[in-house]
C-alpha cells in the first residue's frame, strides 16, 4: 500500500506542529523519518495512524482515507510508538494472543501467527517471560512484533532502536531491513546514522516543514566539509571502545561499521577534528590503533545545516 500525504497541517494553539507537508512512500518502500526532537515526526505518524486529527489537509494509506475511513486505516497499518507500551505483568505469548483477538485475527490462525512472530522478531527463548523481565531490546522486539502479529501492509516506526546498546541497534535495524522487504515502512529518528543504515529514501522535516527529501546518495551531493573518520581499534571491547569514543570532547557521533571487527565511522562536531584526541585515547587505554581514515560520507553536514536555522 502507498502512502500519500497531502497538505497536512496540525496546530496547538497558535503554534503549528506540522506546517502543510505533502509526501508519498512507495510501496515496500522504507522512508527515514529524520528531524531534531519536535520537529512535528511523531505528530505526522500520529496523523497517519488516524490518532491525531489534522486541521488541514488529508492522508491515504493505499486507497483509505483518514478522514473517510480510518476504520480500515488501522487494520492496514502497524504501529509501534515511540514509548512502547506493552503490558508488562503479561508473558510475552500472553501479550501477543491478547494483541491477535483484539485485531480481530481468527481464532484458528492466532497460533500460527504468534508462532511466525516469535520466530521473525526472534523470540523464542524469551517467549514465556514476563514482559517486565525483558531487556530494552527485546521489549522492542515484542513492539514489533505486536505491529505485525496482524500481517499490516503499513508499518510505522517511531525512534523503535531509542534506548538501545550498540548490538540491540545493529539488530533491530536488520530486522527492520527485512522486515522492509515487503511492508511499507516509515521509520522515525533525530539519529542519522540509524536513517542512512536502515532506510531507501530519507525524509527531513524542521519546525514542521519538509526541507529535504532523497536518497542518501543525494542528500549527500549537498553537503560539504565536515570530518568524518574511519578508525579501526584492537585490543579492546568493542562496546567499551564505542562508549569510550563517544565521550571523546570533539567527536559528535559515534556508529559501527556494518560487516567490519572493531571498525567505527566517526563525525567530529563542527569546525574540529578529532585525529590527536583519538589516537591519545587509544595510548591511554593501550589499544592498538590499526586504522584511521578519511570518509567522504558527510550527510551529517546536511541535516545540521537545514535544521539549525
Amino acid at each position: 500500500m502507498d502512502i500519500v500525504v497531502e497538505n497536512l497541517t496540525k496546530k496547538y494553539g497558535a503554534q503549528k506542529a506540522v506546517d502543510n507537508i505533502s509526501f508519498k512512500v512507495k510501496t515496500g518502500e522504507i522512508l527515514g523519518f529524520l528531524g531534531p526532537n519536535g520537529a512535528g515526526k511523531t505528530t505526522t505518524m500520529k496523523i497517519i495512524t488516524t490518532y491525531l486529527t489534522p486541521n488541514e489537509g488529508n492522508a491515504l494509506v493505499g486507497s483509505f482515507s483518514i478522514k473517510d475511513d480510518p476504520e480500515s486505516i488501522r487494520k492496514n497499518i502497524g504501529y509501534l510508538p515511540e514509548n512502547n507500551p506493552l503490558y508488562e505483568d503479561m508473558p510475552v505469548i500472553d501479550y501477543l494472543r491478547f494483541v491477535a483477538e483484539l485485531q480481530q485475527i481468527e481464532k484458528s490462525r492466532i497460533n500460527d501467527r504468534i508462532l511466525e512472530m516469535v520466530n521473525l522478531c526472534g523470540l523464542e527463548g524469551e517467549k514465556h517471560k514476563k514482559i517486565s523481565e525483558l531487556s530494552k531490546g527485546y521489549k522492542q522486539r515484542v513492539g514489533l512484533a505486536q505491529a505485525l502479529i496482524h500481517n499490516p501492509e503499513v508499518l510505522i516506526l517511531d525512534e523503535p532502536t531509542s534506548g538501545l546498546d550498540p548490538n540491540q541497534i545493529v539488530e533491530i535495524r536488520e530486522l527492520i531491513k527485512k522486515i522492509g522487504r515487503e511492508k511499507t515502512v516509515i521509520l522515525s529518528s533525530h539519529i542519522l546514522a540509524e536513517v542512512e543504515a536502515t532506510c531507501d529514501r530519507i525524509l527531513i522535516i524542521n519546525k514542521g516543514k519538509i526541507v529535504a527529501d532523497g536518497t542518501a546518495k543525494e542528500l549527500r551531493k549537498q553537503s560539504e566539509g565536515k570530518e568524518i573518520l574511519k578508525v579501526r581499534i584492537e585490543d579492546g571491547d568493542k562496546n567499551e571502545i564505542f562508549s569510550a569514543l563517544q565521550e571523546v570532547a570533539t567527536v559528535g557521533t559515534v556508529d559501527f561499521i556494518a560487516g567490519e571487527d572493531n571498525a567505527f565511522e566517526i563525525q567530529s562536531k563542527p569546525e574540529l577534528s578529532s585525529r590527536r584526541e583519538i589516537f591519545k585515547l587509544c595510548v591511554d587505554k593501550k589499544w592498538t590503533l590499526t586504522e584511521m581514515s578519511f570518509v567522504e560520507t558527510k550527510l551529517e553536514d546536511v541535516f545540521r545545516n537545514l535544521t539549525m536555522n
